[in-house]
């Protein structure tokens, strides 16, 4: 596995987004259990886009502009919905001290769909993964494979890293209401923000 292939993964998960932004989010309401739940939901929704690349139905996406839009609005629409969540008191974005299993499953489930919904996942594992498996590669699938591991992990670890330090300040911030105002606003447009970026995305 080169350097030149972890440097870029590095900065791809390190690079602020839906994943990282939902994660914060989850540290900062519900605290470190929550953040490693969402960390968990973001990763494992990558393994669709893992999967649709290794059977070819991410090369769909990329040649068909309403398999793409289609997807592309679906996530539109379901950033915009957690933009509405976060700026709600009761919302999914609720600061909340106890974290049981109905809750824990609802946090990973919302961080699966935030990754399964972003069709530059599928392009990006059509586009970026291939330039690094040789064109003598006895056994393509299973180092796409050995590649695709080693970005989910890489993004696990990261986002662990962004989840703990946010959950480190949580107790300083819950505290204060009017800097959970702003922080609920901050995060709906950054949802909102993000999903106008999506909308206006291309092939």
């Amino acid at each position: 596995m080169s350097w030149s292939f972890l440097l870029t993964s590095l900065i791809v998960v390190a690079s602020p987004g839906t994943g990282v932004l939902y994660t914060l989010a989850a540290a900062l309401t519900r605290g470190s259990r929550a953040s490693i739940a969402a960390v968990f939901g973001c990763t494992l929704g990558i393994v669709p886009h893992m999967l649709a690349a290794m059977l070819g139905l991410a090369a769909v996406l990329h040649t068909s502009a309403l398999a793409f839009a289609v997807l592309k609005y679906c996530g539109v629409a379901y950033l915009l919905y957690m933009a509405w969540q976060a700026l709600r008191e009761q919302g999914a974005l609720a600061v909340d001290t106890r974290l049981d299993g109905r809750s824990s499953r609802r946090v990973v489930v919302t961080g699966v769909l935030i990754n399964i919904l972003n069709p530059k996942l599928s392009i990006f594992f059509l586009a970026f993964l291939p330039q690094f498996i040789a064109a003598d590669e006895g056994h393509p699938l299973a180092r796409m494979l050995e590649l695709s591991a080693a970005f989910m992990a890489m993004t696990f670890a990261v986002f662990v890293l962004y989840g703990l330090f946010a959950a480190s300040v949580r107790d300083r911030i819950v505290s204060r209401p009017r800097v959970m105002t702003w922080l609920r606003r901050s995060f709906a447009a950054g949802f909102a923000a993000l999903g106008a970026r999506l909308a206006l995305a291309e092939r």
